[in-house]
């Protein structure tokens, strides 16, 4: 049996050690322990899930990586129309860790009623586009069906929706300039019909994009059946983006360019990095304070140990060896504290996942409450980090048990 194991455990189990002096002093720093591994959790997984969670927004209205001729010059509104006979579609070979591509076209319109009316950007969208990561902001309705025959059916944001009184089953007349014409002209008039409204939390898109069949911007912009606006690229890894992005732009034709969104959007995304920086800065600071709680709590357990330093001295034993008694000691200490931080801290990102408890302003963070990413790797990093971390400061002050004369500790009061 391991001597040094065998002695902390008869510490720890001693009915004098919970009775003793330490006792109190003991518990505050399991105390530091837990709400420190709470508040870990807690910052690492809401920093992670608000960072998926806008950019998976982003990512919904535009993709990863957007393929568009350079003649557009970064317009709301595609001008010059791409053939989808490309080699990179409708399936990208030469670039692994692509999900899907879709092909989308845009136009400017104005939607008007009898009270009101409100510019907006209607993209257009059609059978291979994918449903699924838009799905989850649909509030109300259904989505628009695009597989069959050409339709009127739109989905528009719930904010479009509020500030021209409109709702499901409602007609929005939309009127579009028509291309290269007379400003003097009648505009090209579609009369869509509402079946959906969405809600992302993203005012930049909210506020102006309505979703359409393509067809639509193909007639009015003459174009042909083959031909669209703009190719949407979705990855398998976000993470990847900037590579994924350069490796498109060179397997893609000269005529045609390729953004990601993290360069689009370029001040969303360097906002978002700021949260790394944030979660590396609380979690040092929350660490450092465990440490120096545990460390108080070392040298008071050192301390009241003092006559059994000195016969453990006497009898022979190396001050290394007594020194891992405390060690282990100390380690007890803190995974006792991981453990109560644990079950808070993923109880409580629970709550928070299913009931939404906080809340916070979708105008400043895109999101009307606070996302959360749980995941069993960085909760192990976590409490891998702070054990490890935790018993390396105790090294230090464990030294002073080599500073203790064994006639002296024996004949401490």
């Amino acid at each position: 049996m391991n001597f040094e194991f065998f002695i902390a455990k008869r510490l720890i189990k001693g009915k004098e050690h919970k009775s003793s002096i330490s006792a109190p002093i003991i518990k505050i720093a399991i105390a530091a322990i837990t709400i420190g591994m709470i508040m870990m959790i807690i910052t690492v997984a809401t920093g992670i899930g608000l960072q998926r969670k806008i950019r998976d927004k982003v990512a919904a209205f535009e993709g990863h990586v957007i393929i568009s001729s350079f003649d557009n010059n970064s317009s709301v509104e595609t001008i010059a129309p791409i053939s989808t006979e490309q080699s990179f579609y409708p399936r990208f070979q030469g670039v692994n860790g692509i999900r899907h591509i879709q092909g989308v076209a845009t136009k400017a319109g104005l939607i008007r009623t009898e009270e009101d009316f409100e510019g907006v950007v209607v993209k257009g969208v059609g059978v291979d586009y994918l449903w699924r990561d838009f799905e989850e902001y649909l509030i109300e309705g259904r989505l628009p069906d695009f597989s069959n025959e050409l339709n009127g059916e739109i989905l528009i944001s719930d904010y479009i929706s509020k500030r021209l009184n409109l709702k499901v089953g409602d007609k929005a007349i939309t009127f579009f300039l028509k291309k290269n014409s007379d400003p003097k002209s009648r505009p090209n008039t579609r009369a869509f019909d509402i079946v959906g409204i969405y809600n992302s939390g993203m005012q930049e898109f909210d506020e102006s994009f309505v979703i359409a069949d393509i067809r639509h911007i193909q007639r009015m912009n003459k174009w042909k059946d083959n031909e669209v606006g703009r190719f949407e690229v979705l990855l398998d890894d976000f993470d990847k983006i900037e590579q994924k992005g350069r490796e498109i732009y060179e397997n893609i034709p000269s005529t045609l360019d390729a953004q990601t969104i993290a360069l689009k959007y370029g001040t969303i995304f360097e906002w978002l990095k700021l949260f790394d920086l944030n979660i590396i800065g609380i979690i040092g600071i929350i660490i450092l304070v465990a440490g120096i709680n545990m460390i108080t709590a070392l040298l008071v357990l050192i301390l009241e140990r003092v006559p059994m330093i000195g016969i453990l001295k006497a009898l022979g034993t190396s001050d290394w060896s007594i020194r891992k008694v405390f060690l282990y000691n100390a380690a007890y200490l803190i995974l006792v504290g991981l453990l109560l931080g644990n079950i808070l801290g993923i109880g409580l990102l629970y709550v928070q996942e299913y009931y939404g408890v906080i809340t916070l302003n979708p105008d400043t963070y895109y999101v009307d409450k606070a996302p959360v990413y749980i995941s069993v790797g960085y909760i192990f990093l976590l409490n891998l980090g702070t054990m490890l971390l935790c018993v390396l400061m105790l090294l230090i002050p464990s030294f002073i048990i080599s500073k203790i004369s064994p006639v002296k500790a024996i004949r401490f009061q």
